[in-house]
């Protein structure tokens, strides 16, 4: 991590001592906000991920880029809606220019601002940036623990109806000679034996439903709209993520983000609870050279969870804690970031429908708080 340090504290560094002046000469006086605005789109330059339409024939559209960067401030001022961003807008005039419009007649109508991010949606720009500053922050780096989990997002959408499947009754008793009964492989047994990283992702349910989890104290708790998988790395750092419906359980993501978080990152531990714990899952990351760390799944054997139950009592009388046990507290470390997510960086302020925009909707507020916390690394 010396060099990923040393790369950002430079860039703090620039942005400190030459960037903060200017702006300061150029603005006024800067509040903290707006510095934690102007470092978080300095690190991202998402302008440079979007392409410009001036010189080509037709009416040219709305600057994109000055937008893209004004969706960016929507999260690090978590607002809730884009209605509330433009009176923002209209009003900051120091906000307005840190976007890239000088005037306040420049700024777009709400309309724009839509037709832009149904664009940013389809071309999934805000992941498209995250998965390019990841692999320039990381490169060369060795990053010692990844934990994953989900976090539930409600969305004000209509859930989809699941189709009724007929079950078809199994044939009893032993198969005749010469007959060949094949079992239908899960989604986790097809992902295991070597489905490309695209069909994965694609095989996956995607769409709005009901989610039904148990809560901390042991009630069940349920929710509209769709599930959040995260990755993320030592120093609360988001890796790679992944969008789902709410139905779908965590283990059905883990290999997908598995292999995500493997083509950008180079790390050696990865930390799941017992939802993760199928066997196929050790082995995906064994294989890819990780060590996993899951916590272990009783799944109603009376047996197996009062020997668990036993052999951590018997720990706490001697006093004693694996070197396993304590790197699995760790795991923390991605619920501080599902909090800070939902807090701080819109992820309760779901305004938009369809899993395109979802996605693209979180992966702002991602950004953001990527970028937040790469400087708490340095700050």
């Amino acid at each position: 991590m010396k060099r990923l340090h040393e790369t950002l504290s430079q860039a703090w560094l620039n942005i400190q001592s030459s960037l903060f002046p200017w702006l300061s000469e150029e603005l006024g006086p800067l509040t903290v906000k707006q510095q934690e605005l102007i470092t978080t789109l300095e690190l991202l330059r998402i302008e440079e991920f979007i392409c410009t339409s001036r010189g080509f024939p037709g009416r040219p559209a709305q600057d994109r880029r000055a937008i893209a960067r004004a969706f960016v401030a929507k999260m690090v001022y978590n607002l809730p809606t884009t209605r509330l961003l433009l009176d923002r807008l209209s009003v900051d005039s120091t906000l307005r220019r840190l976007c890239g419009w000088e005037c306040k007649n420049r700024v777009p109508d709400e309309w724009t601002f839509s037709r832009a991010f149904t664009e940013f949606s389809k071309s999934r720009l805000p992941e498209r940036v995250h998965e390019a500053l990841i692999q320039e922050s990381y490169a060369g780096e060795l990053v010692g623990h990844i934990s994953r989990d989900s976090t539930a997002i409600e969305a004000r959408e209509k859930p989809v109806k699941k189709p009724v499947i007929e079950a078809v009754p199994a044939k009893r008793g032993r198969p005749k000679q010469g007959e060949v009964r094949v079992k239908q492989q899960t989604r986790i047994e097809k992902q295991a034996e070597g489905m490309a990283l695209v069909d994965m992702i694609v095989d996956l349910p995607m769409v709005c439903d009901v989610g039904t989890k148990q809560n901390s104290k042991g009630y069940k708790e349920s929710w509209i709209g769709y599930k959040l998988h995260l990755d993320v790395a030592d120093g609360g750092i988001p890796v790679s993520g992944l969008l789902t419906s709410a139905s779908t359980h965590d283990s059905q993501a883990a290999i997908p983000l598995t292999h995500m978080s493997d083509e950008r990152i180079v790390n050696l531990y990865d930390l799941m609870d017992s939802a993760y714990d199928v066997p196929q899952i050790r082995e995906i990351s064994r294989q890819l050279g990780h060590v996993p760390l899951i916590d272990v799944n009783p799944r109603r054997n009376p047996a197996l969870k009062e020997e668990i139950a036993a052999e951590n009592k018997r720990r706490r009388l001697v006093g004693h804690k694996p070197a396993e046990a304590i790197r699995y507290h760790e795991r923390s470390t991605v619920e501080r970031v599902n909090a800070r997510l939902k807090d701080e960086f819109g992820g309760r302020m779901l305004r938009v429908r369809g899993h395109a925009k979802v996605m693209c909707h979180l992966m702002f507020g991602i950004l953001a708080l990527t970028a937040n916390q790469l400087m708490i690394l340095v700050t």
